[in-house]
C-alpha cells in the first residue's frame, strides 16, 4: 500500500475554523445558533438580484458576461464601488480598486504580496479568526497589540512596531469581529500617524461599516491624510448584499496595485465575470441606501433584543460589549469558567455560540465567547437566550467547566 504524501509544511499549525465547523449545525433545525456571523437570508433582495442576472444575460453583452475578463475587475462595478466609498468619506477612483472573490481573497492577496515566511504581522487581540489562518498559512510570525473596550491602543502599537518591526498591522476598526468594538476617531488618527512615521502597512478590514445602528459614522482609517499611502482598505458585498456572490474589493495605494494584480492572476485569473456584471447591473438601478436602512432597522431590533436579554442569561459578574453596529457581542464569563468546555452543554440544549479562544493569536482568554445577533429573529433570540441561560447554569455546576 502506498503512503499518503505529506502535506505542505505551511499547513502545519493552521487549524480548521471552529466557526465554519459549527455551521454544520445549521443542518439541525432545532439548534438556535448564535455562532456564525451570517446575514439574515430573509433580508436578501432575491428579486433584485434575480432581475440583475436576467438583464445581464438577456442584453447585448450577454456573451461577454460569460467570457474571461480583466484581472482588476468589471470597470462599471469598480466605478460604482468607488462612488459609494467616496460618498462614505473615502475619496476613491475606480483605478484604486481591485475586485476580489470576497474580501477574504483580498486579505490572501495582500499576504501573498507583502509577507515572506517569518515576516512579522501585528494584530489586535482578539481578532478575526480567518485573518489569523491567512497569516499562519503565509508562514508569518504573529504578534499581538493590546487594547481595551475602545479598541487597539495606539501607544501599544507604536511599542510593538519599535520592538518587532512588523510588515503590516491588521485591524477591523469598525464593529470588530469578534468584539463588536469600534476604534474612536482620535485613535484612528494616532494609528495613522504610527503607520506614517514607521512605514508600516495597515490592512483595514471593513465588512461591517455600513451596518450602524446608533451614533455617527466615522471616517475609515484609509481616509486619514497621514496614512493615504500606507493603508489597504478591504470591503465586501457579503454583509449588505449577499455572501453567496463572493464579491469584495481592495482599495490599494498605487505602489502595491501591480503586485496585487499579479497575485490575483496567479490565484484565479479574475473574479467571476457574470457575478461582477450582475452586481454592476444591480447597483445601477437599486437604491442600496434604502436596502441598507432596512438591514439596519432589522438588525438594530435583534441587537437590542440580545443585549436586553444578557443580564438574565449570563452568570453574575459577566461582562459584554454593546456594539454600535455590526453583528457581534463579545462576552466574558466570571472567574475561570471555560467557554470551550461549556459549549457541549449548550449544544445539548440546542443553542450554539463560538468560544473565544481561537480568536487569540497568543495566550487566549478562555472565559470569552462570541454571540451573533443577526441571523435570528427577536423571538428566536429570546428563546435561544433562555436555552443559553439554562445551559450556562448547568455547565457552571459541572466540575470540568470550572
Amino acid at each position: 500500500m502506498s503512503r499518503t504524501p505529506p502535506l505542505a509544511a505551511r499547513l502545519r499549525g493552521v487549524a480548521s475554523s471552529p466557526v465554519r465547523d459549527l455551521l454544520a449545525l445549521l443542518e439541525r433545525p432545532e439548534v438556535l445558533s448564535f455562532a456564525g456571523g451570517l446575514p439574515a437570508p430573509e433580508l436578501f433582495d432575491v428579486d433584485g438580484v434575480r432581475g440583475a442576472y436576467a438583464r445581464v444575460l438577456s442584453g447585448p453583452g450577454a456573451r461577454l458576461a460569460l467570457q474571461y475578463a480583466p484581472t482588476d475587475g468589471n470597470p462599471e462595478l469598480r466605478a460604482l464601488i468607488a462612488d459609494r466609498l467616496t460618498g462614505r468619506g473615502l475619496p476613491t477612483d475606480a483605478a484604486d480598486l481591485l475586485v476580489t472573490t470576497g474580501s477574504q481573497q483580498a486579505l490572501t492577496l495582500v499576504a501573498t504580496a507583502l509577507l515572506d515566511p517569518d515576516a512579522v504581522v501585528a494584530v489586535e487581540e482578539p481578532t478575526y479568526l480567518a485573518a489569523l489562518q491567512c497569516f499562519q498559512l503565509a508562514g508569518a510570525r504573529i504578534v499581538t497589540v493590546p487594547g481595551d473596550e475602545h479598541g487597539v491602543d495606539p501607544d501599544a502599537l507604536a511599542d510593538v512596531v519599535a520592538r518587532h518591526r512588523p510588515v503590516l498591522f491588521y485591524t477591523v476598526p469598525t464593529f470588530a469581529n469578534p468584539t463588536g468594538r469600534t476604534l474612536p476617531a482620535e485613535r484612528r488618527a494616532a494609528v495613522a500617524q504610527v503607520a506614517a512615521e514607521s512605514g508600516l502597512w495597515v490592512v483595514e478590514d471593513d465588512p461591517y461599516g455600513e451596518l450602524r445602528y446608533r451614533g455617527t459614522p466615522l471616517a475609515p482609517l484609509a481616509a486619514a491624510p497621514d496614512a493615504a499611502d500606507r493603508v489597504l482598505y478591504l470591503g465586501s458585498f457579503s454583509k449588505i448584499g449577499a455572501p453567496g456572490l463572493r464579491l469584495g474589493w481592495v482599495r490599494t495605494p498605487a505602489a502595491l496595485r501591480p503586485a496585487l494584480v499579479v497575485a490575483k492572476q496567479a490565484a484565479d485569473l479574475h473574479t467571476s465575470t457574470i457575478d461582477q456584471a450582475a452586481a454592476a447591473a444591480y447597483l445601477a438601478v437599486t437604491d442600496l441606501d434604502a436596502h441598507v436602512r432596512r438591514l439596519q432597522d432589522a438588525y438594530r431590533e435583534r441587537r437590542d433584543t440580545m443585549i436586553a436579554a444578557l443580564p438574565g442569561t449570563l452568570p453574575p459578574g459577566s461582562r459584554w460589549t454593546e456594539p454600535d453596529g455590526g453583528m457581534f457581542t463579545w462576552v466574558r464569563l466570571p472567574g475561570d469558567l471555560d467557554a470551550t468546555e461549556l459549549l457541549p452543554t449548550a449544544l445539548a440544549h440546542d443553542v450554539a455560540f463560538v468560544p473565544g479562544a481561537p480568536f487569540y493569536a497568543a495566550t487566549p482568554d478562555r472565559s470569552t465567547f462570541r454571540l451573533s445577533f443577526t441571523t435570528n429573529t427577536p423571538d428566536q433570540i429570546r428563546e435561544g437566550m433562555g436555552r443559553l441561560a439554562t445551559a450556562l447554569a448547568v455547565g457552571a455546576e459541572t466540575p470540568a467547566a470550572v
